[in-house]
């Protein structure tokens, strides 16, 4: 067994705090008895107790006075009136950590009377499969050993590191808006694989796997983009030609601006919450 975690309250229970829930639990960091989970929505924190042996908290309250660490998973609208009836109960020693898009440190802390450390994280949703990825933004009140907790958690669902706050929002934008951009293009090659003649079902297989094999040889290997093209591209054959009309459309500068336009509007909804 890994070195466990504290006792842990979820405040919100939706899909990725489930899929943390059962990362979690999987790599045996905690025991279910040991988990708090609570949500605005009648019922879900009660089916994720029948589901996986979590204690449903009643409140939010409620988790937070079970919990050591304490993990803000609601919407980032939701997070300022969160923390305005909770905050003033977490204590000095709990350890709070934040995956909610846009809401910076400062909006956590400022809310949070007792000055207990805060950690801002960007997960996303590759996470329910266990190959996530995390980036971790700690406060001044997080130490080493704050971090190293985060990071414990946060591997079990994938890889995770640490980044100063100022790269969240573009974090935000490209790993964490990266799988919705990465799924339109999925769609684009399954559908074009049915264009061309192949079985919807065979199309969308070659899509998923080709786009998966090669995150994992970038991811593993280190190697540059440009090298994996330059190693399938043959003079005068087939990739080639598909790269020339895809550049030929612009799709570097179109994913450029979809990161840009999501890093925008991850700032636009920190400034949102009060920033």
């Amino acid at each position: 067994m890994h070195e466990g975690l504290p006792p842990i309250a979820f405040l919100g229970a939706g899909q990725m705090a489930e899929a943390f829930v059962r990362g979690l639990l999987r790599a045996e960091l905690v025991g279910a008895g040991s988990v708090w989970v609570s949500d605005i929505r009648a019922g879900r924190a009660e089916q994720l107790g029948r589901d996986l042996g979590v204690n449903p908290a009643r409140t939010n309250l409620e988790g937070v006075g079970h919990a050591e660490l304490i993990l803000v998973s609601v919407k980032p609208q939701d997070v300022p009136s969160l923390l305005d009836e909770v905050g003033a109960d977490i204590r000095s020693d709990q350890l709070v950590i934040s995956i909610a898009a846009g809401i910076t440190l400062r909006t956590l802390e400022r809310r949070l009377p007792h000055h207990p450390p805060v950690i801002r994280v960007m997960p996303n949703t590759p996470a329910l499969v266990q190959t996530g990825m995390a980036v971790l933004a700690p406060g001044t009140g997080a130490t080493e050993e704050h971090q190293a907790t985060a990071l414990r958690l946060f591997s079990a669902l994938g890889r995770a590191i640490v980044l100063p706050e100022r790269h969240l929002d573009a974090v935000t934008a490209l790993s964490g808006s990266g799988p919705a951009f990465l799924a339109v293009v999925a769609e684009a090659l399954s559908d074009a694989g049915v264009r061309v003649g192949l079985p919807r079902d065979v199309s969308h297989l070659l899509a998923a796997q080709t786009m998966f094999g090669t995150g994992r040889m970038l991811a593993d290997t280190g190697l540059h983009p440009a090298l994996l093209k330059e190693a399938v591209t043959s003079p005068g054959g087939t990739s080639i030609a598909g790269v020339h009309a895809m550049e030929r459309g612009g799709i570097r500068a179109l994913i450029m601006d979809a990161i840009v336009a999501a890093t925008e509007r991850s700032t636009e909804l920190g400034r949102a919450a009060g920033d």
